[in-house]
């Protein structure tokens, strides 16, 4: 069981930057997030788009700033679950809270702080008629452990960041390694897109583009992908891992049974504080919903703010937080 005052679920920046202000009053945080990895969809789907919308940042990419927002947080020892569900949320006779995620972690909190961005976020799934015969036995949709596919045979299908990405990075793993893509040309980074193309001129890559995976072959686990071309020709390949990196899609998920006030996909809330319907539940980000609500990453950080002074009364017995200024106190870090 992990102890702490404030769970916070979603480590996008706006969960991130929720640290830094319970931080600032001496509440200690622990963060879950369903992605492998701490700033959602800006680290998972575009790590390398420019943001000009963040106040002393002329511009800054995205990847950037949820380093920086790393950093700014490390002060105040935040602790983390990732690659974790939060599926349910449990009242305690105390008031406390108890969560526990798919894989059967346990948090208790004092207050919960939903920052959950647009809901969990889960991978669009190509059209293949026995994908889900194969599913956890040779086809991931996110790379959680490079390392498994050490000497392996992996296909991976995709053309955006993601993708690229992950290829440069398997290619020094992997046993064989073959990228499929239905277009000529990349969405990705073409600084990305220039080291794939690399990587295939050495050799080390199996670059198959106006291609898709239409098949998949095995027997209880999957042994081989038929790959096809736009011109009809049909190619097997030899597959220990098939990765299909085609992007997240948001879905509510498990919030939709926490008895919380919803406006269609989006939790209602108190605009003086941010609170849902249940005491000592929060919702910042674009979780959340309110009259004139904008999907901001800045309009984030403000709720953030004002959520944990109201935090700090759940967390401490009522007691009312004094504003102080950090120009002033700086950062006391615990």
């Amino acid at each position: 069981m992990i102890y702490t005052d404030l769970c916070i679920i979603g480590a996008g920046p706006v969960g991130l930057f929720a640290v830094f202000e319970a931080g600032l009053l001496k509440m200690r945080c622990h963060v879950m997030d369903v992605l492998p990895q701490i700033g959602g969809q800006l680290s998972e789907i575009y790590p390398k788009k420019p943001i000009y919308d963040i106040p002393g940042y002329p511009v800054v990419l995205a990847q950037e700033l949820v380093d920086n927002l790393a950093k700014q947080i490390a002060p105040f020892n935040p602790t983390f679950t990732l690659g974790e569900r939060v599926e349910k949320i449990e009242r305690q006779e105390d008031g406390a809270f108890i969560l526990e995620t798919n894989e059967g972690t346990q948090c208790h909190a004092k207050a919960v702080v939903i920052a959950g961005g647009l809901g969990c976020f889960e991978p669009r799934k190509p059209a293949l008629e026995n994908l889900d015969t194969y599913e956890g036995k040779g086809i991931d949709y996110m790379v959680r452990n490079p390392e498994k596919y050490t000497g392996k045979k992996v296909v991976v299908a995709g053309g955006g960041d993601s993708a690229l990405d992950w290829v440069i990075y398997l290619a020094e793993l992997t046993e064989e390694l073959t990228l499929v893509h239905r277009g000529s040309s990349f969405r990705g980074a073409p600084d990305s897109a220039d080291k794939v193309m690399k990587l295939a001129e050495e050799g080390k890559l199996n670059l198959k583009l106006n291609s898709e995976v239409t098949a998949l072959n095995g027997n209880g686990v999957l042994k081989e992908c038929l790959i096809t071309n736009k011109e009809g020709k049909i190619e097997l390949v030899a597959s220990d891992y098939f990765i299909p990196l085609f992007g997240l899609s948001p879905k509510l998920g498990p919030i939709a049974d926490w008895k919380l006030n919803l406006d269609r996909n989006a939790i209602t809330v108190n605009v003086e504080d941010y609170a849902t319907n249940v005491e000592g539940v929060y919702a910042i980000g674009d979780i959340n919903q309110y009259p004139g609500k904008l999907k901001l990453i800045l309009s984030g950080f403000h709720e953030a703010a004002l959520m944990a002074q109201s935090a700090y009364r759940v967390v401490n017995g009522g007691k009312k937080a004094s504003l102080k200024y950090t120009t002033v106190n700086g950062i006391q870090s615990f």
